[in-house]
């Protein structure tokens, strides 16, 4: 069973300004590299923290920390949706106490991963701050999260979905809007 595709929201060159613009409003808010620390939900948001690092450092000459965050088990919900989950690596190389983070993932919806990942950041030290950057937001949350930092928001209905692809895992960098089944 396919998922019907209705519309095209982001190409190749939509997400690489997106990303463009995200790590100068990240760099504006923290003003500048001092104590700040990126980390990617794991699988595309891992992806985008890695651009964003590759970005900044473009644009500031400098290397930004950067980690990953696998919250599969810190879910409240992963015993209901997954028969057998699939966890993969966490890696933050760095402390994070005391740092200025930001937790960056593909698409913001219920608010649920994001809980998640705040509880698995609190097992690793005391963050100063911890920002949300997310490439899409599309509403419909469960939870009261925000994101600081949207590349695009996509209002949504409950039959639709967002699906991110990214040429490190697709084989091609878009998002769409798709239909589900019912």
């Amino acid at each position: 069973m396919t998922d019907k595709i209705k519309a095209t929201i982001l190409n190749s060159n939509d997400m690489s300004r997106i990303i463009t613009r995200l790590a100068h409003e990240i760099l504006e808010k923290n003003r500048g590299l001092e104590n700040l620390v990126l980390v990617g939900l794991r699988t595309r948001g891992a992806f985008l923290a890695v651009r964003l690092a590759n970005k900044i450092k473009e644009i500031e000459d400098a290397e930004i920390p950067t980690g990953f965050l696998d919250v599969t088990l810190y879910r409240d919900d992963f015993r209901t949706r997954l028969k057998q989950p699939s966890v993969e690596v966490t890696n933050i190389p760095f402390e994070i106490d005391g740092k200025n983070i930001v937790l960056i993932d593909d698409v913001l919806y219920t608010g649920r991963t994001v809980r998640a990942a705040l509880g698995a950041l609190m097992d690793f030290g005391r963050p100063a701050r911890i920002d949300f950057a997310v490439l899409v937001d599309r509403g419909h949350r469960e939870m009261p999260i925000r994101a600081d930092f949207v590349g695009k928001n996509i209002p949504t209905s409950l039959g639709e979905e967002i699906r991110v692809k990214m040429k490190e895992v697709d084989t091609e960098d878009a998002v769409f809007l798709v239909e589900t089944p019912e």
